[in-house]
This record gives structure tokens, sequence and C-alpha cells, in this order.
């Protein structure tokens, strides 16, 4: 094959150069080492199709190569086969049909190609023939639309309507009734408007003649909250539903679909929540089968065919993911627009940038087709289409065309490429994004979102304005005046391209009547004595609501609580990241409510990320926050004008202080001084003040340090005395001596900059001094010379953050480019980049070291803080992202020991999250497996950066590196530590087996090598009186090795019968029975009571691949097997020799690679590459909780001696420690959970139940 034929024969030869350079391995050998398939390996490289990037990367990491550069390589390729037409379909004949919607929600059109939910529609029928009123609830993205478009409806025997709200829903209402009765909308509008009775009289219009009733199906109910901005319309309309429901004789019956985040709004309105009380039917995540049914069905339907190896890497990246369906619907259109002939490939899946990139990618690749202007279009008809969420996410908003300039050449053309790639529906009236997950899923633009909040919501309420306006024919009455007006005009000199035609024309002519009606203050007055009145009116009818919701509360019954319960769950679930105490108490709530499956895994992994504490009470964004270097009080600034300080000596309960309140607008920064007894904050009303915070529950009146007509953006003190450092608009830092804090003095001026100054940061020792700025540079200057030393130059765009590590020698920035940077600063003169730092998606915002300087936290625009391991800065990484907020994350610091960092948000919230989480990053490249010593307090693992790791966990929560240890040339698999806790066994596919004497962990000892083998086997254990050690031997054998002395092992016994290598080894409790898991399918039983004389019992028969686990209850009477059939078996070995199957546990997707049974034998654990660990009753052999919560294939789990910590060894290179008892879970809950829940929460989650805080 010549290799210069083309990419795709280039990039086979080259695997195979890769193959040779390693020593030219077997492809049965690199099948060991990837676990893939010889076959599998062999036409990877043999180039006659791409192989799926999961398989070259295996092929790779297998040879000893950089997946990073091959990675970059298969996506090239892959790009340029689509280019040739390798990889894409023809242009689709007249009349095709794609088998799959994309981001449109289905419609009742689509029910043939509809599946996977068909369980949850007979569920839906029958209770609607039950029940007059129903709420089908669900996450955005969870399929509630697609559901009651595509299942509900078509089953429908009788009558129907379907509508979404929208900002007028009586009239939208009154439209649909009219169409079906074939009368005029208006009549019908007033009609309902007079009385709610009437909107169920002309449902019996409808179901008059027939047998069955009217079914009135209202989709995206949510929108009667966030676009309906009419109080009185909402209410009607409200009451119209209820009423045609409730009504004596009714023919109607009402089907809501309602994204869970607005359930709670349902409870404001009396009526509505008590017909709700049972009327909730949740739509959760799909099960595996029900996935494979929604992938599979719909091409194969339609005369296509589905790669199995797509369907088991879909449903793996489907599963747990929280609104999902959408983006996996997308994904499997581009995947098909991709299809091989009539084949829906891995590879053609894998060029789409899979379920998490592909909407992006299809986004960014449309909007890079734009021109400038027509890209500034999309951007503002993007804006338009998002209605902006209240503590609850974004939702999408349907506009209608007359609210953009439609007649324009380049707005045709933008909604004409938007709605080509179905990102936008348009259709005669309006216009609409396709799906919300685009609002989640596309990084640009939640970008836009997050750039200007506020400017959005005044653009929403000016178009709001020109609609009214315009509809009562522009009646001068309707225009804005006073403050509204001032805000519009201060917005729309900022931003007039925003503007459309008609919204222009409504200002200009609001500013034209401005003037001639300046005397009329006593009307304004008499408006607003008006407008208290009314407030007071609505405030009594809320209060007398709330009481009355409160009042016709009943009983739930065991029925309804279990239902009740699998809603919490869900709405724990997903509020986990935004509202972490909430979310926990929901989850606790619905495990006492009813402790299912659902109930108790979303108990468990409320800690499976690090926990983070919400700081509430800022009305504006939070922009820094500063940490007293005691660590014990923290200080917050922000956009409300006034910075906040917060006692923080418990994490966990954070008690509010003292307000520091003076500036006249954004205070965009604070610092503590080096004693903590004073505060510095810059505001944006051209002040920097200086406050005595001696008590900081009573701070002194603020010290103006400098006044100017600009903006302050920074201040810093200098860790080494009273110095002061400021930065303003114009680019200047100004250094002040506060040794008097109440009369700071000048002592310098700095000057160098070109632009604004963001930040300012000191070294430890305070002899230099950083600087970021929107000249793109970071500088460092000298404190005591008052001079530039270097620039930091590389950044193409704003420089907003810089931090100094604690030894002075590195300098971390974060800049609007996307990426943080280092540099080394060794000679600060000179400034040189050491590393880019590029997992953010948006702007970066803040940087902040560890007091260690070994990690680094960056924060962004994509609402995430990452964690990065720098203790070699050439060569960073990313440890943990932390997710949840709902804005941007601006700025961070850590407390001094590290196990706390803090950040600000422009959610307007801070937060406390607690460090490392559980998981502990310990390698480099994968964990592979993991081992304890008896007394629970050491961990052992090994990984495929070819060491071996040693932690310290006496302390809970802290695991400590002891020592790592060295010397192999290839991974190391094989783990065991000794039944007294001295001696450690490796395995390696360096072909040695070494025992290290680990007396004193920090120090192990020398290796002592007593195998190497021919073949890469690295399995081994000690027997439970430590006298025998097994491990996997040469030619598919099993070997005995006498430890008499652990110096000299001798080997006393050979173990043959296996067809293929051993993979896994344990020993029955009592010593007397050994169990051997292989490569050949079986799993065998050895008696080695007489260890120098072994003797086979039983084989073990039913996998149908490889066994890659294997472990023994703690009784001795089963043993579980993990396989990669994605199954695992328990086996009742009571009698050894009469050995047989007792279950086969079923829910996996892929390779399950570790079993583990729990301390009392009662649980069972499972991990698999499909990301999760399960957990499994192993008396009833059912589903015990899922941990869906692994960022990475799971290759082992293993049971801490404890019994109820669960150590789980991940691909990413950490190891992750999960509690596995939820009585456990629970006390952790009730301890760290801040603030309790309220009455008013626990009344709009668990309507009908009494307040009872799961927390006492």
């Amino acid at each position: 094959m010549d290799p210069r034929d083309d990419l795709l024969t280039e990039f086979a030869a080259d695997l195979r150069r890769l193959r040779e350079s390693a020593g030219n391995p077997t492809y049965r050998e690199l099948g060991r080492r990837a676990h893939y398939s010889a076959g599998t390996l062999s036409e990877a490289a043999g180039g006659r199709k791409l192989p799926s990037l999961a398989v070259t990367l295996a092929y790779v990491r297998a040879c000893g190569g950089e997946p990073g550069e091959w990675e970059e390589r298969w996506h090239a390729v892959a790009d340029e086969s689509r280019g040739d037409g390798a990889d894409s379909p023809p242009e689709p004949q007249p009349g095709e049909i794609p088998p799959y919607a994309g981001l449109a929600a289905f419609t009742p059109a689509d029910a043939g190609r509809f599946f996977g939910r068909e369980r949850l529609v007979e569920k839906l029928v029958g209770r609607l023939g039950r029940q007059r009123f129903l709420a089908v609830l669900g996450a955005s993205g969870s399929g509630k639309s697609s559901l009651l478009r595509a299942g509900l409806l078509p089953s429908v025997k009788g009558p129907a309507v379907l509508l979404t709200p929208g900002a007028r829903p009586l009239e939208e209402c009154a439209v649909k009734f009219a169409a079906a009765l074939g009368v005029a909308p208006g009549a019908l509008l007033d009609d309902f408007a007079a009385h709610p009775r009437n909107l169920g009289l002309a449902a019996r219009r409808l179901a008059d003649g027939g047998d069955e009733d009217l079914v009135l199906v209202v989709d995206q109910f949510e929108e009667v909250f966030t676009l309906c901005q009419d109080d009185p319309e909402r209410a009607q309309f409200l009451d119209a539903l209820v009423t045609a429901a409730a009504e004596p004789g009714s023919r109607t019956r009402v089907v809501l679909g309602i994204r869970t985040d607005f359930y709670t709004h349902c409870a404001r309105h009396a009526d509505l929540a008590d017909v709700l009380q049972d009327a909730q039917v949740l739509v959760g995540p799909m099960t595996t089968e029900e996935l494979r049914q929604a992938i599979s069905r719909p091409a194969v339907d339609a005369g296509y065919r589905v790669e199995n190896a797509l369907v088991s890497r879909l449903v793996a990246d489907a599963t747990g993911q929280p609104g999902v369906l959408p983006l996996l619907s997308h994904a499997l259109l581009e995947t098909w627009r991709r299809r091989r002939g009539t084949t829906l490939t891995l590879t053609a899946y894998e060029s789409t940038g899979g379920i998490e990139r592909a909407i992006a990618q299809t986004s960014e690749a449309t909007f890079a087709k734009l021109s400038v202007r027509q890209q500034r279009l999309a951007r503002q008809i993007f804006l338009r289409m998002t209605a902006l969420g209240e503590g609850t996410e974004d939702t999408k908003r349907r506009i209608s065309r007359s609210e953009i300039d439609t007649e324009e050449e380049d707005t045709a053309v933008v909604l004409g490429e938007l709605a080509a790639a179905r990102l936008v529906t348009l259709d005669d009236t309006g216009i609409e994004i396709t799906h919300e997950a685009l609002i989640r899923g596309w990084p640009r633009l939640r970008e836009w979102l997050t750039e200007d909040r506020e400017g959005l919501r005044v653009h929403r309420q000016l178009t709001e304005a020109t609609d009214a306006w315009e509809s009562v024919e522009e009646d001068p009455g309707w225009l804005y005046r006073g403050t509204r007006l001032a805000i519009a005009r201060e917005w729309a000199a900022r931003q007039d391209s925003a503007l459309s035609r008609r919204e222009r024309r409504f200002l200009d002519a609001s500013l034209g009547v401005e003037h001639a009606e300046q005397e009329r203050d006593r009307r304004r007055s008499r408006r607003l004595r008006q407008l208290v009145a009314l407030l007071a009116v609505l405030l009594v009818f809320a209060v007398t609501a709330t009481v009355y919701a409160v009042r016709a509360q009943t009983t739930a019954t065991d029925q309804r609580n279990s239902a009740l319960a699998q809603k919490l769950a869900g709405q724990a679930q997903e509020m986990r990241g935004t509202n972490p105490a909430l979310a926990a108490q929901l989850a606790l709530a619905a495990y006492r409510l009813d402790p299912s499956p659902e109930a108790r895994s979303s108990v468990l992994i409320m800690f499976a990320t690090p926990y983070a504490t919400r700081l509430t009470g800022h009305t504006g964004r939070v922009n820094t926050v500063a940490l007293r270097p005691d660590g014990q009080v923290l200080a917050t600034a922000s956009w409300d004008g006034t910075a906040r300080l917060w006692d923080v000596h418990d994490q966990h309960h954070p008690v509010p202080l003292g307000v520091l309140a003076g500036h006249a607008g954004n205070v965009n920064n604070v610092a503590f001084s080096a004693d903590g007894r004073t505060v510095a904050t810059a505001g944006f009303d051209g002040t920097v003040r200086v406050w005595d915070v001696s008590d900081p529950a009573r701070p002194g009146p603020g010290v103006v340090v400098e006044r100017h007509s600009g903006k302050s953006y920074a201040v810093a003190f200098s860790p080494a005395g009273p110095l002061l450092a400021t930065a303003d608009v114009a680019g200047t830092i100004r250094l002040y001596d506060t040794a008097d804090a109440a009369r700071p003095r000048p002592v310098g001026e700095l000057t160098g900059h070109t632009s604004y100054v963001n930040n300012l940061a000191f070294s430890a020792d305070g002899r230099l001094l950083a600087s970021a700025s929107a000249d793109k540079t970071a500088r460092v200057w000298d404190v005591a010379s008052r001079r530039q030393l270097g620039i930091a130059a590389g950044h193409t765009d704003v420089v907003h953050s810089v931090a100094f590590n604690p030894g002075g020698n590195t300098l971390a920035t974060a800049s609007q480019d996307q990426t943080a940077r280092l540099w080394d600063i060794t000679d600060p003169a000179h400034p040189a980049q050491l590393s880019v730092l590029t997992a953010h998606k948006a702007i970066v915002r803040s940087v902040a070291f560890t007091a260690d300087g070994h990690t680094l936290a960056t924060t962004g625009f994509d609402r995430t803080a990452r964690l990065w391991d720098v203790a070699d800065p050439r060569k960073p990484r990313q440890l943990a992202s932390l997710a949840g907020q709902t804005g941007a994350v601006v700025s961070a610091v850590f407390t001094h020991d590290g196990r706390t960092l803090a950040t600000a948000s422009d959610d307007q919230t801070a937060r406390l999250w607690d460090l490392p989480g559980p998981a502990v990053p310990v390698h480099t490249a994968k964990t592979c497996h993991a081992a304890f010593r008896p007394d629970g307090k050491l961990l052992a693992t090994g990984g495929y950066d070819q060491v071996v790791r040693l932690r310290d966990l006496a302390v809970a929560g802290s695991p400590r590196p002891l020592a790592t240890i060295g010397g192999f040339d290839d991974p190391v698999c094989g783990v065991a530590i000794s039944p007294d806790g001295r001696t450690l066994a490796t395995g390696s596919w360096d072909h040695t087996m070494t025992l290290r004497d680990i007396t004193d962990p920090a120090h192990p000892g020398p290796p002592v090598v007593f195998n190497r083998s021919h073949d890469d086997i690295d399995a081994v254990a000690f027997s439970p009186d430590g006298r025998i050690l097994a491990t996997a031997g040469d030619g598919h054998t099993v070997r005995l090795w006498d430890l008499a002395d652990r110096t000299r092992p001798v080997e006393i016994a050979k173990l043959e019968g296996h067809a293929d290598d051993v993979h896994a080894l344990a020993f029955s409790p009592d010593g007397r029975t050994l169990a051997s898991a292989s490569w050949d399918h079986t799993a065998r039983l050895w008696d080695v009571s007489a260890p120098r004389a072994p003797r086979p019992l039983a084989k073990l028969e039913g996998h149908t691949d490889t066994i890659f686990s294997i472990a023994f209850s703690p009784d001795g009477g089963k043993v579980a097997t993990g396989s990669a059939d994605r199954t695992v078996r328990v086996w009742d070995v009571t009698a050894p020799a009469a050995a047989h199957a007792v279950a086969v546990l079923t829910g996996h997707t892929d390779n399950v690679m570790g079993v583990s049974f729990s301390g009392d034998g009662r649980t069972l654990a499972s991990g698999s590459y499909d990301r999760t660990v399960r957990l499994w009753d192993a008396t009833r052999f059912e589903p015990y909780a899922v941990l869906l919560e692994e960022m990475d294939r799971v290759y082992d789990v293993r049971y801490a001696p404890d019994g109820h910590t669960l150590v789980s060894a991940v691909a990413d290179g950490t190891v992750r420690l999960s509690e596995t008892d939820p009585d456990r879970a629970a006390e952790r809950i009730c301890a760290v959970t801040s603030p309790e829940i309220t009455e008013a929460e626990w009344t709009a989650s668990l309507p009908g139940l009494g307040y009872t805080p799961p927390c006492p």
C-alpha cells in the first residue's frame, strides 16, 4: 500500500509505523493493552476505512504514542473524507425525509418515528382516562414536547387542541378553539375573558356528538410565567383551564407540559396548585433499552442500518446526562447526514463532535458562513429569541416577524441559513429557536447572554412596549416616560444597532413627548401612589393565596408519596449544581418519602462533585471575592454598589457580617490589608475607599483615597506592609501608604499601559507588582524603584487577571481570548511563556494559586471554575471543573489550606467549594487498579503512567500523598497489599512482578523482582493469611508462590486449564478457594487448601466475552464476575465444586471492568467503561443505586475495609471516593447544608405535605 495515495492510507501507514517504533508487538499483545480485539486493531491500521476515534486513540496509547496529536490528525482525515464525499451522502433525493428530527420537537405527524417512550405514553393515556387534569413534568431536553405531540396526541381517540401559551395565552387559546369551531377568534376571546366557564363550554361544543372528551394539551406551559407579562390575562387563563376540567359535566381533559424548574411557579395560583396535588407525571431519563430503541428504530424503519458500536457509544454518552435528548437527536441527524451509504457509523458520529459538541459545531459552522454584518444580525435575532431566566435557566421565546426588519436582504439571508441548519424554526407568523438545548449547548450564545443581561432586559421591555404601543394605534399614552425612558435612552446610546426600525420609531416618539410632559410631576406622583396601592392589593392577594394553598394541603397517600419522591429526586439532581443545599435536602426528603433506587441514587450523588455553599444577599452581580489573611472573613464586591463581609470560619454555615456601603455604583474590586484590619474597594463611581474592619460586624466609614472622573477598576494590598495599589480606566497605577488608614498618603505612580487596568497582584514578598490590562498585556513592576521590569505579551485580547505563585517565579494571566497562560518570571524583565490553558470555552476572567503553588484555579464566562495541576508549569493538567453557577464565574481565591475555593459570579452569588471533592487526582494517565491496606488508612493505586502511588487516608476527605514508586517501563495494573499491611505486590506490563516492604509507606523498600513473564500479565493476589501469593503466569496459567521469606518468594504450584491469559484473581475469605478470570470468557475455581497440590473445582461459564474482574462476597458464598459482554454475573459457590449462576445483572452499556462486595455482603458494586458505577442489592439481585458522575471510563472498583466507602479507579487519572451508605450520606447532608429549606421551598416542591425539614 502506497502511503502517498491519500490521507487515509497515509494515516493507516503511520499507525503501522507507530507500532513498529513500539517494538512491533503482536496485535494480540496490543489488544490486551488497548482492550480491543486484535482484529479491530489490525483493521484500524489496514487503511480500508477510517477507524473510530476511540479505537484510534486506544491503538496509539497501546503503542506509546501521543493521543492529542493523533486526535487532531483523526479529525483532519475525517474532515477531508467528508469534503471528498467519502463520509457524506449524495444530495438528498426529492421527498427524502431524515429519520431523525434533530433539534425540532416531534409533531403528531412524526408518531411513526417516535420510539422509546411507549411505556410512558401508555401510562399517560391510562392516567388521562381516569383524571381530567394532568401535569407532565420534565427538565428541559427531557422530551416532554415530543412525548405530548408524537406520543400522546396520536393515541387520543377524540378531538384534541394543542397550543403553546406565548405572551397572550388566553388569546392563543381563543385562536386555536376558533379554528376548530369555525368561528371568529375575537368573539371567543371576549367569551373566555368574561367568565372562566366559557372555555369549558367551547370544549363541549367540540366534543358534542362523540363519546370522547376533548383533550386540551398546553405545551411549554412555563411560557405563562416567562412570556406573559399581563397578570390579569395569566390569571384568567389559569382559571379557565382549571374550571374547564373541574366543572360538573365537564367534557374537557387538560394536559400541561411543564419544565420542572417552573413547577414551583404553579403553587402561586391556589386553584392550580390544588388540582396538581395528585396530577403529576414525571418524564425522567430514558432507560438503556429505551435509548437503544430511540436511536435504532427510526433509522431501521427508514431502511438504514446503525452500527452496534455507534448504538453503544450513543447510549453511554447519553445515559445520565440531563437534557440530553435534543442533543442526541441533533447528533443523530448530523450523523445521518454523514452516513456511509445506508449505514450510520461511529466514525461519522465522532466527526460531528459527539453529543456535547455537535450542536456547537453546527452553530459555529453556520455562524461562520455569514458576513460580519450578518453575524451582528444573527446575534440580535438569537438574543431576541431568548427569554432570560429569573433564578431559572434561560428559555426560548417566540418572536413575530414584525419584531425584526425581515424586509432587509441580510436579515432574510440570516434567517435562511439558520433555518437550513435547523437552528431556528420559521413559519408565516413567527420565528423561534428550534430547541432550548441550543441555549445550553452553544458557548457563543451563552457568552452573548451573559455579557449584558440587564441591557437585554431593557431591550426586551422596550420591544414589549413597542408592541403594546402599536396595538393601540400608537396612542401617545403608551410611550415611555421618566425613568424607563432614561434607562432605554442610555441603553440605546450604547446599542443603537440592536434596535429595529419600529423600536427606534417608538423610542423617538417617546423622546419627542418627553419635553411636553415635564410639568406633569403631579400626575406621575398620583400614578406612583396608585401603583403602591395596587402593589399592596396584590400583596394581600398573594398572602391570601399562599394561606389558602397551605390550608388546602392534604395528607399524601403512599402511592402519591412514591410519585412525589420520584419527582423530587429528579428535581434534586437537576438543581444540584445551581442550588446544592436545597437540592441535597430535597433528595433526602425524597429518600425518606420512598427509599427507591432513584431516590437513593439522588442522595448518594449529592457529593459526587465538590459541594458548594452559596452566599446570597447581593442584589447585583458579584465581581470579586477576597479572603482575610487568616481565612476567617470573606469580602465580596458587587454591582449593587456594596461590598459585604462574611464570617466563613465554618465554610458550610457562613454568617453575614458588615456591609460596606458608600460607592455610588458598581464596586468592582475588594482587597484585605496584610494585617486584615483594613479593606480597600474600587468603584465605577471613580473612587477608591479604605475601610476599618477591625470589627468586621461593624466596619468603620469608608475613607476616600482617590476620586476622579473615570472608573476605578482594581485595588491590591502588599502582603509585606501597608502599601496599597490602585488602577483606573486610564491605565494609571497609583501607590499609597495606608499605615494611617484614615489618611492614606500617595507614594508613587506607575504608567505604561495604554488602556484600562483590570487587575493587580503583589508577589508574596511584596517586591513585585503585576497588572492586567485591556491593552492585551500583563506587566511586571519593581515596587521599590517604581519602574516597569517586563511585559508578558502573547494574549490576543483583553487581559483580565494576574496572579503570582507563592515562589514568585511564575505568573498566571487570564484573558478575553479564552485562554489562561503561565509565564516564567525568574527574570522579571523577560517574562517567558511556559504554557497555555485552553479548556475554557469562553472568556477567562480570573486566576488564583493555592498556598503551595501546585494548583491553579481559573474562572470564566463558561460558568465554570477549573482546577489545574501546575506543579510543572510547562505541563499543566486539568484536575476538575466546578460547574453549577448560572452566570459567568469572575473571581476566585483559595483558603490557605487549599481545601476551600471561594468564587464570585454574575448570578449574584458567591460560593465556597469543598476541595478536593470525591475525585482525587492521582496519576497523569489512566488509573487502572486500587488496593487498600486492611486498616483502610492506606490506598495503593497503579496507573498507565508507569508508577504506583501510595496515599494516606487517615484524615477523611483529604487523601495525602505519601510515595510514588517508579522504575516500571509499562503500565502497572496489578496491585495488592498483604493482610499485615507490610508488603506491596505489583504486576506490570513490562513483564515484571515485584514485592516491596511498605512498613513505612512514605519510604517503600527496594523492589524484589520475583518473576519475569513473557506475556503482558499483571494479576496479583495475597491469600488471607498472607503466606501465599497468586499471580497470573505465562502460558495462560496461574502461579502460586510461598512467601515464608518475602525477599525470596518460591514458586510452589502452577494451575493450568484456561485457554487464554488470566486477567483477575481473588481468594475466598477462608483462603481455601482461589478464583481466576480469563480472556477465554470463563472463570475458574481452584481448591488451594493444600497450596502445593491445588486442584480444579469448577468452571464458571456463561459470559460471552472477556471476564475482567472477579470478587468473593465476605461470607465466601457468592462470586461476582464482570465482563466485556456488559453484564455482571453472580454465582452461588457455597459448594464450590457445584458452583452455578444465580443472577445476571444488566444495565451497563460497555465493558464491566470492576466488581466488589460491600463489607456486609448486601451490596455489590460494578464499574464500567460506560462511565458509571452501579450498586446492586446482592440479596435480591436488583438495582440499588446508580452513581452517574464518573468523568471517564471506570477501570476498577473496590470497597474499603470500612465496608461502605467505595473507591473507583478512573481513566482520567483520578480515584473517586464515594459513600454508598445512604444513611451516612444523609448525616453529611444535614451536617453541611445551609440554609435550611424554607417552608415556601418545601411547599413548592412537596405540596400537600406538612413542613418537615429533613434535617431536624
